[in-house]
């Protein structure tokens, strides 16, 4: 086993902190999210001024400028700014239509809310397995899904790793159907110099302070197509904008205050303004720290990063790694104990396939009532015991770090790597301690 050589890793390490040893010490981050002074001052001068409805564009100069700012490194896209990723992903489907028993084919391996925005539209999540190395919705298994009720296929960056939109698109124009992406882990990140974002017929981004672009809590849709832009602006915004001198004359019969309060505020507008001023800069250094850390980690032999195709420039909002328990000998959350027990916190993302969630499972579901088991029943719909052998995989044997690196980090780098080399080392010795630790 090739053992890193640093200033604190010696050819024979150091017994294992799960195991009475000495820990490496704590791998710590970037202050992360960061705010200028700039945006502060800003952000002040909105309370002083008052400044806390935000109703759109003909109400806050914030919000025109929030949205000219990201239609611009969007590449002119229409942009509607909300008030989370899970309204802009809403605001697509709403945007395209999609509701009333539509077919939905989606990814099982993610955040829920990329499930929920499509439940919400009374619409029908219908789940395809993903590539076991990265976790990203496998476009190979999505004609075999297609229905004469699908209407999109909604694609998933997770960890910031773009999907595969080049044959997603191809997929999705074949068939007449559209392409959503939720780009809520991904912004800036690009395949085939294309940004995520711009390849669907809408995305939805959240923005909330953990992001890649954080504020405190917002989000935003992009859409090549004004028609888009405007039918979800009327469903999660004040009058759904009518007020605003461009709205479609022949959607105005239907404005009204039936919508979701899905508005962002112009305090989140201004911090939208100016972190798209700063993030290509974060982006840079995400990726220079991930490229030190597979460097680092060459010789490992039962923990690896994905790996991705020439033209795939992921932005790792999360560092998510593959690991190997059968070459191991021991599973991966007790890989994960030693791991965070000589000090480098990680964990697995996704806690379950989202078809094995309980309250998509109207036939015995018994808990508090939700607005889309009827929809679920009248389709006739069967969530459980979906095969799905690549998300179940990686649900046993991923597993996630923080990767907030947005300035020179160097140093926690190698202790990222010197803890896990370390636990790799000791492998015989966390054998030894797996079933007093599973005990």
């Amino acid at each position: 086993m090739g053992i890193m050589k640093s200033a604190n890793v010696t050819s024979a390490p150091s017994r294992l902190a799960l195991g009475g040893g000495n820990p490496v010490g704590k791998v710590e981050y970037s202050k992360f999210p960061l705010f200028s002074e700039t945006a502060i001052e800003r952000v002040s001068d909105v309370l002083r001024e008052g400044k806390a409805i935000g109703l759109g564009r003909f109400h806050s100069p914030e919000i025109t400028e929030a949205e000219e700012t990201i239609s611009r490194y969007h590449g002119g896209r229409e942009v509607l700014a909300c008030s989370s990723g899970h309204a802009a992903l809403q605001g697509a489907l709403a945007g395209l239509e999609i509701c009333g028993g539509d077919e939905v084919i989606t990814t099982p391996y993610t955040w829920g809310a990329s499930t929920s925005c499509i439940l919400h539209q009374n619409a029908i999540p219908v789940f395809v397995d993903i590539e076991p190395d990265t976790g990203l919705i496998n476009p190979e298994l999505i004609e075999a899904a297609i229905t004469p009720r699908t209407r999109a296929i909604l694609a998933v960056h997770i960890f910031g790793q773009p999907a595969n939109l080049r044959r997603l698109r191809e997929i999705a124009d074949k068939h007449g159907i559209s392409l959503i992406e939720d780009g809520s882990q991904a912004h800036g990140a690009r395949i085939d110099g294309v940004r995520v974002g711009e390849v669907g017929d809408a995305a939805g981004f959240s923005c909330m302070g953990g992001k890649v672009l954080p504020t405190t809590e917002a989000g935003y849709l992009v859409t090549p197509s004004k028609d888009v832009f405007w039918k979800a602006a009327m469903i999660g915004q004040h009058m759904g904008r009518s007020p605003e001198t461009d709205f479609p004359e022949d959607l105005k019969p239907w404005a009204d205050s039936l919508v979701y309060t899905y508005r962002v505020t112009p305090l989140n507008a201004v911090l939208l303004t100016e972190q798209f001023g700063r993030i290509e800069g974060w982006i840079a250094e995400r990726r220079r720290h991930a490229d030190l850390l597979r460097g680092k980690l060459a010789e490992a032999k039962f923990l690896r990063m994905p790996d991705y195709a020439d033209g795939v420039m992921p932005v790792y909002h999360l560092m998510t790694m593959n690991f190997d328990a059968a070459a191991a000998g021991v599973s991966r959350d007790v890989f994960m104990k030693a791991l965070n027990a000589e000090g480098l916190l990680s964990f697995g993302y996704v806690p379950s396939p989202i078809p094995d969630w309980p309250r998509l499972h109207w036939q015995t579901y018994a808990g508090p009532k939700a607005s889309w088991l009827s929809t679920l029943e009248n389709a006739g719909v069967d969530y459980r015991n979906m095969a799905l052998p690549n998300c179940r995989h990686r649900v046993a044997n991923s597993i996630e770090m923080r990767f907030d690196y947005v300035d020179d980090q160097v140093a926690m780098i190698e202790r990222m790597a010197e803890i896990i080399l370390k636990v790799e080392a000791n492998i015989a010795e966390l054998r030894d301690l797996a079933p007093t630790d599973a005990s």
